[in-house]
């Protein structure tokens, strides 16, 4: 049971960073490159594969590799997951 707590705690971690907070939002106009990200969030290039690792694993951000860079994209069932994680923590017994 701890299992599913620890999983269902990472997508609401992966929302705690103002960094990550604003990549979600500069990922609302569409796919990125990181090079362009790298650009608008003035952080190093480590930094922003540390941050790009956590979104992908909590089901908020896809990626594809297209020539040498990243593309970032939004993914809509990453953000229906945590409503529906909210949802049934709020169930009434």
């Amino acid at each position: 049971m701890i299992i599913k707590y620890e999983n269902e705690a990472a997508v609401f971690k992966a929302l705690c960073d103002p960094n990550r907070l604003l990549i979600l939002e500069t990922l609302q106009s569409g796919d990125k490159c990181a090079c362009k990200l790298l650009e608008d969030l003035e952080i190093s290039q480590s930094t922003l594969s540390h941050h790009m690792k956590i979104l992908c694993e909590a089901g908020f951000v896809d990626s594809n590799r297209q020539g040498k860079w990243m593309h970032y994209t939004i993914n809509s069932e990453g953000f229906e997951n945590a409503k529906k994680i909210l949802e049934e923590l709020k169930k009434e017994e």
